[in-house]
């Protein structure tokens, strides 16, 4: 018997989906795209409407030929692709690989892998969406007009494989623009006076504010030292008004995909890719219960907040059971759409609120447990009742001279039950009132100077793009992954700082395709995509509008852009098989050493910093600092492969008073702190 045939992107997914269509249906991966522009050339028809020439993608012949046999033999075919842009152009182009009937029902979009929503899909199949289809075809011909114009002006004029995008040279200039306001900030010297007070019994903590009211800037020690000669310390402060208030503090909406990706990259240090990747496998299936997969997160690609109204249900009930009716909010917050968002799909949010991080645990490695936790609180927080915090703002004054104070404390906790924040501390302050005395313990004076504003991390850099409107959120991972393989930025202490390669292609783009890293620009070339989406413009019409202004630019550029000679680094050593100089490259991984006389001498060494320390293993080479393939720093003996010594954590060059183990330096929150790895031994953390 002929059986219905379900055609996805991926494995997973169509195991999970298999499990829920029974044995009718046989449900198979396209492994993502069949068909795409061709690597070796434009792929565009500039002449004829900017038609693109799809060829099937290398190494997808036995996926299509499979596929067309399934097909042939079917029953009936389905398209169960993605619910977006992406996902809609796979079904397009498996459609026409296939020659399906263009009028046929055969699309089916799901939000969520579930058996009631997969079920539910299958009853209401539609027609390919050819505007969402249209919009991820502009896109890409835009992308490749771009990528194919500006990449070879950037391979003649600098060197071999450098790209550029339009959404990856908004970045990238984003990157430069902050790094020229580090280099150009000044310092500015300002003052603080903290002081202790006494109060009965109780100590408490108050900052200098001014003078007879007024706010007054300390600039510098003089000032400090004209405020401290005017304060009798045989005198006390007089409580000159205390204001109590009680504040609420809302819960954050559900996860967008720029949010969880910024949340993620904050709380868990992961980077973007790690996110999407762990997001995906947990949107398209874990096995639970006897290896019954299901997936327990809605669809990860989507910018908007908006929840369906039987899992706010369910979430209600789950707060009452869990926490008590008094956490359970009436009328649970809603997030605002980000300029430019399209709003297609729900938030990003567990498919139970029942299936508990805990209860997922077992199920789960340990990188999508931590994502799941936060998505699963995330959403749980966002049906609950907002914290409830009594604040107390204390004015003090002594001889014209106004010091402030100012406490809270949690009156209800509400959603940080299950959602904390790094600032959730109660900083208490005594009972106080007007025309009570307090007196000033000791006074702590402290110098400071202005910082300049901090480079981009990948969370802060995601959110500028997405405030700016700037990108989807299915671009954002590629686009951080793109400027780093590229080395125009490189990732230090999770920042992103530009690369040298990196200033001179942005100097190239700026002057030549100012629009290009535009934001403002790029931004409203997302808007019209939007509306060739929403079946009110005409793909063609805006990709021309784009091509006509920019392929004279392209055209100026090839003749304006001078050559550049990028000089290699010496490395201040000799090739230790030919002889000639060594110089510094970078490669994906960071800097190396490379001979000079490349490519007729092959010869590379990675570049090491020595310590200084004495090897612990084998007391002859010195402890040196390498870097693994991931970036991360670690630890090795100078004389490896003969001595295998290697740890994540600087030896410090002393033994454990305890164990006679080796101590290290690690890393901790505050400072670092000198411990033995055998956990026997730690001493007081280092600022």
């Amino acid at each position: 018997m002929k059986k219905n045939l379900v055609i996805v992107e991926s494995p997973s997914k169509a195991k999970t989906i298999g499990r829920f269509l029974g044995r009718s249906y046989k449900v198979v991966a396209s492994l993502g795209h069949v068909r795409d522009l061709p690597k070796s050339r434009m792929g565009v028809d500039i002449e004829h409407d900017y038609q693109p020439d799809y060829i099937s993608i290398r190494g997808k012949g036995d996926v299509i030929k499979e596929l067309r046999k399934d097909a042939k033999n079917a029953k009936a075919v389905y398209l169960a692709s993605d619910p977006d842009r992406e996902g809609e152009a796979i079904a397009w182009h498996v459609s026409n690989i296939l020659k399906l009937d263009d009028d046929q029902k055969n699309r089916v979009t799901f939000n969520e892998i579930t058996k009631d929503a997969v079920k539910n899909a299958f009853k209401e199949p539609r027609t390919i969406n050819m505007d969402l289809v249209d919009a991820q075809q502009a896109r890409r011909v835009l992308d490749r007009l771009v990528g194919y114009s500006i990449s070879p002006i950037l391979w003649k004029k600098v060197k071999k494989g450098l790209s550029a995008g339009r959404v990856q040279s908004v970045a990238l200039n984003l990157i430069i623009q902050r790094e020229n306001e580090i280099r150009n900030f000044k310092p500015e010297e300002y003052w603080t006076i903290d002081a202790e007070f006494k109060h009965g019994r109780d100590k408490f903590t108050a900052a200098f504010y001014g003078e007879n009211d007024k706010k007054v800037k300390l600039s510098n020690n003089e000032d400090v030292q004209r405020i401290l000669s005017k304060l009798d310390k045989k005198q006390d402060f007089a409580i000159t008004k205390v204001t109590r208030k009680e504040r609420r503090r809302q819960p954050q909406p559900p996860y967008t995909t720029s949010t969880m990706q910024q949340d993620a990259n904050r709380r868990l240090n992961f980077r973007t890719r790690k996110t999407m990747m762990a997001a995906q496998m947990l949107y398209e299936g874990i096995d639970i219960k006897q290896g019954a997969p299901v997936g327990l997160i809605t669809y990860m690609r989507t910018d908007s907040t908006r929840i369906a109204s039987i899992a706010k249900h369910e979430a209600s009930q789950f707060i009452h059971e869990q926490y008590g009716g008094e956490y359970a909010a009436v009328k649970p917050v809603k997030g605002k759409l980000p300029e430019g968002a399209q709003d297609a799909h729900e938030a990003i949010r567990p498919t139970s609120v029942h299936r508990t991080p805990a209860k997922m645990k077992p199920y789960l490695t340990n990188d999508q447990y931590k994502l799941y936790s936060l998505i699963w609180a995330r959403f749980v927080a966002s049906q609950m009742t907002p914290e409830v915090i009594d604040t107390m703002n204390v004015n003090m004054e002594q001889n014209g001279v106004d010091f402030r104070a100012n406490g809270s404390k949690v009156k209800f906790p509400g959603f940080t039950k299950v959602y904390k924040r790094g600032d959730d501390k109660d900083n208490v302050l005594p009972e106080l009132n007007e025309g009570d005395q307090a007196q000033m313990v000791s006074d702590d004076p402290a110098q400071h100077f202005t910082q300049p504003p901090a480079r981009y991390t990948e969370a802060a850099l995601i959110k500028t793009l997405e405030s700016n409107g700037v990108g989807r959120p299915s671009t954002y991972a590629p686009t951080l992954d793109t400027i780093q393989r590229r080395y125009y930025v490189r990732l230090v202490s999770r920042h992103f700082e530009p690369t040298e390669l990196g200033e001179i292609v942005n100097k190239i783009i700026e002057k030549q395709f100012p629009d290009i890293v535009n934001a403002q620009f790029t931004a409203d070339v997302e808007g019209e995509l939007d509306q060739v989406e929403e079946g009110k413009q005409n793909w063609i019409k805006v990709v021309d509008s784009f091509y006509q202004p920019f392929s004279k630019e392209v055209h100026n550029a090839e003749e304006q852009v001078a050559k550049i000679q990028m000089k290699d680094e010496l490395a201040g050593i000799n090739c230790d098989i030919c002889g000639a100089p060594m110089v510094v490259k970078m490669g994906r991984y960071g800097k190396f050493y490379a001979c000079s006389r490349f490519p007729n001498c092959r010869n590379t060494k990675a570049i090491v910093k020595d310590t200084g320390v004495t090897c612990p293993v084998c007391k002859q080479g010195t402890v040196v600092e390498r870097k693994s393939k991931k970036n991360r720093v670690f630890y090795g003996c100078s004389r490896y492969p003969d001595c295998d010594f290697v740890s994540w954590d600087r030896p410090i060059g002393r033994d454990c008073p305890k164990d006679g183990h080796f101590l290290v330096e690690k890393k901790v929150k505050g400072g670092k702190q000198v411990i033995c790895p055998n956990g026997d031994y730690e001493e007081a953390v280092q600022k």
